[in-house]
């Protein structure tokens, strides 16, 4: 299993920006609270699944198996 960011840099660099904006909170989620921290708790619990092979909900993140 391995994490890697998105391939896409410009994409990758439009998040961190966002992410930079909101205080570490995804730029994807309206709400700030410990679940949508960067590594949201969606994403951390993908990582946990042993099945699961994708990105994380704003494309910043993609989990290999």
């Amino acid at each position: 299993m391995k994490v890697r960011f998105n391939s896409d840099k410009d994409m990758v660099a439009k998040i961190q920006e966002g992410l930079k904006r909101k205080g570490g909170y995804c730029p994807c989620v309206l709400e700030k609270n410990e679940d949508t921290k960067c590594m949201c708790k969606e994403f951390r619990a993908q990582i946990a699944d042993p099945d699961f092979e994708g990105y994380c909900h704003c494309m910043l993140y993609y989990k290999e198996k």
